[in-house]
């Protein structure tokens, strides 16, 4: 529902049947992807081995009950906390609770050179539902409102995620092994910093145009509800693509980590500051270039890990030092979900503060002026690592 939520997030605005600010609805989105993410590196790190290992196929079945458990609690709700609470916290934490065993699982399977390869197709799924959903997510609220919509949802979480984990094979190292102490010395790599940071800053403008750009449409543009919703396919379509072929850079063309992200991150960027930032508000053609642009650059940023830990274990194999690469992935993912918390209500106080400057010649002159801005200059940083590895130093700290 997180690729798809700006379609929920126009539906909570038009109909507002809720207690609390108007704009707080944003943050149910960024909150649901940004306590998912926080959430993979405390799962990962005890599920990876000893004692947990066999209770991986559990975890994930009791994540798809708790996630529809709390859509469907969600369509109750009286006030906006509520939606957060349910949807953004409850849900997300059942979404990682099944995430995180396939990630595992994965990262056990594909030890060899095609490691950043399966991770692009794994998250290029999330494209998939967020190009595939968006007309059901629609036709839904056309229908039953939000109310019923999210009862049905409920419904096709719980049973589309109980088939998933039937598909799911057993990890080829899942016999018992005997707990291990956890090797903390990637802590003390530079390499790891500096991506870490990177992927916060990324992320927290990352999850802004998934909850924004269906309501600039409608708002703005005053497009219809079919074309906004087509918007956020078109969003999300690209990301099929580009999470496969970011992947493959970096496996099969040998392309540094360090330039893959800034190939993602710059093409974002340019993406957001000229396409959506200049005339989008008056030529629904720039708004497109955007949503395909940006959703293709963007969404190829997370499959650029599989370099990034490449990179770490060939540093750990030069110093000797024994690395987990299924934690190291989750920590990844848990910088991603700070990022999307802080953009979260950071989105808020932008839509406030509202145009950058007061002509409407450009589309940062609208409402949603310093949130385009934002955007496009958090991706542009989110490739800071290609500057980070070029100044040099020492890879060890301590």
């Amino acid at each position: 529902m997180a690729m798809t939520f700006g379609i929920f997030q126009e539906a909570y605005t038009q109909e507002m049947p809720f207690h609390g600010s108007q704009t707080s609805t944003g943050v149910v989105g960024t909150t649901m992807n940004g306590v998912m993410y926080l959430s993979l590196p405390i799962l990962s790190t005890a599920l990876e081995s000893g004692r947990y290992v066999r209770w991986r196929r559990t975890v994930a079945i009791c994540g798809i009950c708790l996630s529809s458990a709390g859509y469907l609690l969600s369509s109750w709700s009286t006030e906006v906390w509520h939606l957060i609470a349910l949807q953004g916290v409850l849900a997300a934490l059942g979404g990682a609770m099944l995430f995180s065993p396939q990630t595992l699982f994965l990262d056990e399977w594909f030890q060899s050179g095609n490691r950043a390869t399966a991770y692009g197709v794994q998250l290029s799924s999330k494209n998939v539902v967020g190009t595939a959903c968006p007309f059901l997510m629609y036709a839904l609220l056309q229908n039953l409102g939000f109310r019923g919509a999210l009862r049905v949802w409920a419904g096709i979480v719980l049973a589309s995620g109980l088939f998933a984990i039937l598909l799911i094979p057993n990890s080829p190292r899942l016999e018992p092994r005997r707990s291990r102490k956890i090797p903390w010395t990637f802590l003390k790599h530079r390499t790891f910093w500096i991506y870490t940071f990177a992927n916060i800053i990324f992320s927290a403008g990352y999850g802004l145009p998934q909850t924004y750009l269906s309501n600039y449409a409608s708002g703005i543009l005053h497009l219809s509800n079919v074309l906004s919703s087509l918007m956020i396919v078109l969003f999300n379509l690209p990301g099929i693509l580009s999470g496969v072929g970011f992947g493959l850079l970096s496996d099969r063309l040998h392309v540094s980590a360090s330039s893959n992200t800034l190939i993602s991150a710059l093409g974002s960027g340019l993406c957001a500051l000229f396409l959506w930032g200049l005339k989008s508000h008056q030529v629904p053609g720039l708004l497109i270039s955007f949503a395909v642009g940006y959703g293709f650059f963007a969404g190829g940023y997370s499959s650029t890990w599989g370099g990034w830990i490449k990179e770490l274990e060939k540093e750990a194999a030069d110093l000797n030092e024994a690395i987990n690469t299924g934690m190291v992935y989750g920590l990844f993912n848990g910088a991603r979900g700070i990022g999307y918390v802080v953009g979260g209500f950071v989105g808020v106080e932008l839509l406030k503060a509202g145009a950058v400057q007061p002509s409407h010649k450009w589309a940062y002159g609208t409402n949603y002026g310093a949130l385009i801005l934002f955007t496009g200059l958090s991706a542009v940083l989110g490739g800071s690592t290609f500057v980070g590895k070029a100044c040099g130093g020492r890879r060890r700290w301590i």
